[in-house]
């Protein structure tokens, strides 16, 4: 194994700990568990979370004197807990172990991304000078999304006698992995109930004196308002098997076994936990208990385990080739496996959406937000049947979405900005500023841009996987709805000869209202208007191209007239984009707002990521000033190419050339902190092409922002899924400038010296391995052979795909590339790279120079 695929921690260190419980994280997109040490119970250094996608329950807390309803993903039943203790022959039983005990002299954990196992290993040594060595690995399996194992060796040194372990399952936990969200109501469970079973695999040795062993516990309970039934089974064996039956404890909420394990020196012993996890929100399943145990009944031993999850993991890998040398490469490799164990093939069964933090903590309380738009655009062109499953997710929850609008009296589509079981609007009315220890408005439900982000997901899809069925039917269904509530949201203003927006808060958190104002919102955010008129054009657009009968049909569900198309079709051509001095004003009046003594508060803070929770201690408030929390103006440039961005801005009006842009980037790069994770992404994506030498210093944040926790304590809260995808997405179309529209792969590269050697493969319609490498100025691609992409199935694991050949001759900066295989011009992929247009056709590869930058 080579240092590029390890995640490796040496020595114990608490205040880290639950930091590195977040990032040695092990899901299968059905659910994931923390890396914490089994141990160890919940603690200020420990936090043994257990999370199922789409699992949500609702409580209702008295915050301020209010009570506030709050869905949250629900901590499940804890899988974990193995402890132990060494009972020597010629004494008393020792104390139980854990990292946190005075007998630890040696401790390294250590993640293996390729096989994604996490081993920890530890050695405790008592006053008498007996040691024991303890190495465990783990993991939850990517075959068979309901399975997890423990695999747990014991050698001891220098002594004789027993090692006992107790194993089970603990369902006495609660929500309170987020300090902010203390006061607020975290019992979801209810309903336990616990029993064991005995073993009856059929190939279990030495029936004739163990029959009446209960190798199995179970426990199974419910959440308390959606009422999801949970269920967990665990099986513990040991290896060599004891002479004495494993005693088993059961309590109100907890399963427990009880193993007394002969060792000696040279004579250790192997414990294996095998955990199954069933919810009555499963498909093809009766009783959830039942299901758990005939899985953990019928499982392998833990080699038989780890092989067939090796194996799905090899095919994951093999689809999502990245190649980046160097450190830049390790961390995102670290990136995209966290991004596959949240959202993986075992998604695309699943209702659920995209959690902003991942399935590795509680912050956000696993709320779905905008985050799907910096991860979908990668698994587009790799997952595509996960990113159609994540859209549906929106499409089911489209009736509340209509629902939401009507009760603000608009019409159309007004999804939420904070989603979770049933589509609802989730977001908190109350916040709490941990520096003034208020709690405070929360005005974020009013950012209705997470509208046009649902539609840009549906259109990116569609246009990468070429699947017209869902445009022309769900896709359609939902992008017109949202282009209807922009068309009841826009307002003509006859002084400005502008429809205007009203109203709304953009990306930028920091302002929700204008100084002094009594009422939230903003006028005309200058990011939600310009993709609100993109999603008008692309809705007038689709609804011209939609083949009769589809047209039809669509037009009767959702009661959709002519004369609506045409009014979108004159909103998107004139809503107002405001300007000051020259810039994209971020919202009408932003440039009227005081500036901010911005060395002054760095000097007096140091880190002023957070700068709104700093002035509202103060007595202040960012609505005074122009500063922003993120990218929001900015962001129009990572949605958009500099020729899709500049087209938009000419339907409304508007010439916006490299100057104009130039000086809107340079207005706000001065004047924002930080204060979210996507924004140094957002900025690497846009300065690449505008301030190159200033792009690496953002990259590099974006990349380091949850290894080094550089938002102070978040990261242990759950990682931050967007800004990991983000950051897979900026190699894969950001430094290529990939584009996938009008039936082509369009390429404009822009790389980094940083990061100008690297290899992605892709998945483009039904060619399942394109293999784009950008090497010294040169951009090779490779289209696998008609009968790899008919399979439909993942080609060779490196280089280019099986059965390419390079197609000739190199194209040169002035001529355009000649047709490879223009016989096979059909199946043939056609690249438009910086304007030069040519075909490449199954089983071949080009290899093209680059323009000079």
């Amino acid at each position: 194994m080579t240092q590029a695929w390890t995640w490796s921690y040496e020595g114990y260190d608490p205040e880290k700990e639950r930091l590195r419980e977040a990032l040695c994280t092990l899901g299968n997109g059905y659910f994931a568990t923390r890396g914490a040490a089994t141990e160890t119970p919940v603690g200020p250094s420990h936090y043994p979370g257990t999370y199922a996608a789409g699992c949500y329950n609702r409580l209702t807390s008295t915050v301020a004197g209010r009570q506030v309803e709050n869905e949250d993903m629900v901590n499940l039943p804890n899988w974990l807990p193995l402890r132990y203790r060494m009972c020597p022959a010629d004494a008393e039983p020792g104390p139980w172990l854990s990292p946190d005990h005075p007998q630890l002299v040696e401790y390294r954990q250590s993640l293996d991304l390729r096989g994604a196992t996490l081993t920890r290993r530890a050695v405790y040594a008592d006053p008498a000078g007996r040691r024991l060595d303890v190495e465990q690995r783990r993991l939850v399996h990517m075959g068979d999304p309901h399975l997890a194992a423990l695999h747990t060796s014991f050698t001891p040194e220098g002594w004789s006698g027993a090692v006992e372990v107790e194993s089970g399952i603990d369902g006495d936990v609660r929500n309170t992995g987020v300090v902010r969200y203390a006061d607020l109501a975290n019992l979801h469970l209810t309903a336990w109930d616990t029993g064991a079973e005995p073993d009856d695999r059929d190939d279990r040795q030495d029936r004739d004196d163990r029959d009446d062993r209960d190798d199995t516990v179970w426990l199974r309970c419910r959440t308390s308002e959606s009422e999801i039934g949970v269920a967990l089974a665990a099986r513990t064996v040991a290896a060599p098997a004891p002479p004495e039956a494993p005693r088993t404890r059961l309590t109100d909420r907890g399963a427990y076994q009880v193993l007394t394990l002969p060792v000696g020196p040279g004579a250790g012993v192997v414990v294996e936990k095998t955990v199954a996890l069933y919810t009555s929100r499963d498909p093809a399943i009766g009783s959830p208990v039942r299901a758990a145990l005939g899985a953990v009944r019928r499982a392998p031993d833990f080699t038989g385990l780890l092989a067939s999850h090796h194996r799905a993991w090899e095919h994951l890998w093999r689809q999502a080739r990245l190649e980046v040398p160097g450190e830049p490469g390790r961390i995102l490799r670290l990136h995209l496996f966290h991004v596959l164990q949240t959202l993986s093939p075992h998604t695309a069964e699943l209702d659920v959406g995209v959690p902003a933090r991942g399935l590795h903590g509680e912050a956000y309380r696993g709320h779905v937000f905008w985050d799907e738009l910096f991860v979908l655009p990668f698994l587009n062109l790799h997952f595509p049947e996960v990113s159609r499953a994540l859209i549906g997710y929106r499409h089911r929850r489209l009736p509340a979405a209509c629902e939401a609008a009507r009760e603000a009296g608009r019409s159309g589509a007004m999804y939420p900005w904070q989603s979770a079981g049933d589509g609802r609007e989730e977001t908190q009315e109350l916040h709490l500023n941990p520096h003034s220890g208020r709690w405070l408005p929360d005005n974020s439900r009013l950012q209705h841009h997470v509208g046009s982000a649902v539609a840009y997901n549906v259109w990116q899809y569609c246009q990468a996987s070429g699947d017209t069925e869902f445009l022309h039917t769900k896709g359609a269904e939902t992008l017109l709805q949202i282009a209807r509530f922009w068309a009841s949201r826009a307002e003509w203003d006859g002084s400005l000869g502008r429809y205007r927006i009203r109203g709304v808060v953009g990306p930028d958190e920091y302002h929700d209202a204008y100084p002094d104002a009594e009422t939230p919102g903003l006028d005309d955010n200058a990011y939600t208007n310009v993709t609100a008129a993109w999603v008008l054009a692309r809705a007038g657009e689709l609804h011209r191209a939609l083949p009769d009968t589809c047209r039809g049909w669509v037009c009767d569900q959702i009661q959709l007239a002519p004369e609506e198309v045409e009014r979108w079709d004159d909103i998107a051509h004139r809503l107002h984009v405001p300007y000051h001095r020259g810039v994209i004003s971020q919202f009408a009046g932003y440039g009227e707002l005081a500036e901010l003594d911005w060395e002054g508060y760095r000097k007096r803070y140091g880190d002023i990521r957070r700068l709104d929770r700093i002035l509202e201690a103060e007595g202040d408030t960012p609505n005074r000033y122009q500063a922003s929390k993120q990218a929001d103006v900015l962001m129009l440039g990572y949605l958009f190419s500099p020729a899709e961005l500049a087209g938009v801005f000419r339907q409304l009006g508007h010439v916006l050339d490299d100057d104009v842009w130039r000086t809107t980037v340079d207005h706000y790069l001065a004047r924002t902190s930080h204060g979210s994770t996507l924004s140094a992404l957002v900025h690497a994506w846009v300065l690449a092409r505008v301030r190159r030498d200033d792009a690496w210093a953002y990259c590099e944040e974006a990349l380091i922002g949850d290894v080094a926790d550089i938002q102070g304590g978040t990261t242990e809260e759950g990682i931050h899924l967007g800004a990991m995808a983000g950051t897979l997405d900026f190699v894969q179309r950001g430094l290529t400038g990939l584009e996938t529209r009008d039936d082509a792969l369009w390429l404009s590269p822009a790389t980094l010296p940083q990061l100008s050697k690297f290899g992605v493969r892709i998945r483009y319609r039904h060619h399942w391995d394109v293999d784009l490498s950008l090497r010294a100025q040169s951009l090779r691609i490779a289209v696998p052979d008609g009968s790899e992409g008919a399979r439909g199935g993942p080609g060779a694991a490196g280089g280019a795909p099986k059965g390419t050949r390079d197609a000739g001759s190199r194209g040169g900066r002035r001529g355009g590339a000649r047709d490879a295989g223009a016989d096979d011009v059909r199946d043939a992929v056609r690249v438009v790279l910086d304007g030069r247009s040519f075909t490449i056709a199954p089983g071949t590869a080009r290899r093209l120079d680059l323009p000079d930058t």
